[in-house]
């Protein structure tokens, strides 16, 4: 059978044609069977958005301002002033003077104590604060520190961000960008209001991350035989992920109610399941992961093949595994450091309780951290092989490797070398 040149592979444009069509036969059903998902658990709108009031309207004419700091001084607090007239005692403490962006003059504002030990306010700070002037004018303290404002460096960063990944990784960086936006966008306005409106969190999650998938991959890498391996084994993880979270959130018994925020959705949303969001939330931070070992194993697998044209399936899949074995090595920990770096706070807060490791590891809310940690990286794992075994039978499908002449030539030189090197092979 004729073939072609693809740099040093011998590559068969009909064999070529007939994996991709296999791959597809393979991903076809389950994207199709994700876009019905998607029409069925569409949300129908019948949540209103803004069901809770305004955090900060705690009373009529509150509002939110901002301003900027012009100067810290340490003074007597604003909310002892008046103690000393009748027998007690003004205590010292951080007073920020703020410029409010609306206009007017500047005002005396209390910083709270666990603001300025972690960061004083400085001159310049752009920040948030209620307005109590209007209805408490006769306190001694008209106006709360809210936060920071901090739009300014959230956006050079992302700015900063973008221009390192499309310098390093040009159109691909510019699309895988444009990937993430896409896929940001469609948790927003189909995986949230869907678990608000008490459809499955199971089958959101899982519909959210196989579009996500399906739209980020292929745009960001192209339409070919690689990325279609990479998505084949993605969702291999993704599925192994869910199986073994349903598992393990029923043996452990996680409700999901281990914080304020837990508790605040079961008031609200009381058709909202807890322990399905974590679930929910076990696929969509392992779908990341997922995505970035099995793309860098698929064209791992491809490379090694260009580089070993004449390679068996058995060594390419070999020297495919001794990089994803680095690969299993590096990302495992990192998963688990990266979550380590979430709940750091936690750790602390539990480190100073006189309790041993073992029950402190099997509280709830470090519970759900631990399980994360080991449920995804049991899909990630279980996810290089199989999509390395993917990748090797896709490249022998195209041909690509294991292909070997059928006589050698004697090498020809001059003009006739430079005929045979440019002409095909079979």
């Amino acid at each position: 059978m004729g073939g072609h040149h693809h740099g040093d592979v011998l590559v068969d444009p009909v064999r070529r044609r007939r994996a991709n069509l296999i791959l597809w036969i393979l991903l076809a059903p389950i994207g199709i069977l994700a876009f019905v998902a998607t029409l069925m658990l569409w949300p129908q709108g019948n949540v209103a958005a803004g069901i809770l009031d305004n955090p900060y309207g705690t009373a009529e004419g509150v509002e939110l301002s901002i301003g900027t700091v012009t100067r810290t001084v340490n003074e007597p607090c604003l909310s002892s002033a008046g103690l000393e007239d009748v027998g007690g005692t003004e205590l010292l403490c951080d007073i920020s003077y703020i410029s409010p962006d609306a206009g007017g003059a500047s005002f005396p504002m209390e910083v709270p104590p666990e603001t300025t030990q972690s960061r004083p306010l400085e001159q310049g700070d752009r920040i948030k604060y209620l307005d109590l002037s209007q209805t408490a004018s006769n306190t001694g303290a008209p106006y709360v520190f809210v936060d920071f404002v901090r739009s300014t460096p959230l956006a050079l960063l992302g700015i900063l961000y973008a221009v390192v990944v499309c310098l390093v990784a040009r159109w691909r960086g510019l699309r895988a960008l444009a990937g993430l936006i896409g896929g940001l966008t469609f948790i927003v306005t189909f995986m949230v209001p869907a678990l608000l409106e008490g459809k499955s969190p199971m089958l959101v999650g899982l519909t959210t991350s196989t579009v996500v998938m399906f739209a980020a991959l292929y745009f960001a890498h192209g339409f070919s035989a690689r990325t279609s391996t990479a998505l084949l084994g993605t969702l291999f993880g993704l599925g192994v992920t869910a199986a073994i979270a349903v598992w393990a959130t029923d043996a452990a018994a996680l409700t999901g109610a281990t914080d304020e925020s837990a508790m605040t959705l079961s008031t609200v949303v009381p058709n909202l399941s807890l322990s399905g969001l974590l679930l929910c939330g076990l696929l969509i931070a392992g779908m990341g992961v997922l995505n970035d070992v099995t793309i860098t194993q698929s064209s791992a697998v491809w490379e090694l093949a260009e580089i070993a044209p004449h390679s068996t399936a058995r060594e390419l899949f070999t020297s495919g595994m001794r990089i994803g074995r680095d690969h299993i090595a590096s990302t495992v920990y990192t998963i688990a450091f990266a979550y380590a770096g979430a709940a750091l706070p936690i750790l602390v807060l539990v480190s100073l309780y006189n309790r041993p490791l073992i029950d402190t590891l099997t509280t709830g809310q470090m519970a759900e951290e631990v399980i994360r940690i080991l449920v995804g990286s049991i899909g990630l794992v279980l996810a290089i092989p199989v999509t390395t075994a993917i990748a090797v039978a896709a490249v022998k499908a195209t041909g690509t490797g294991g292909s070997k002449p059928t006589a050698e030539l004697p090498k020809p030189s001059g003009r006739r070398a430079l005929q045979v090197e440019s002409s095909d092979l079979h």
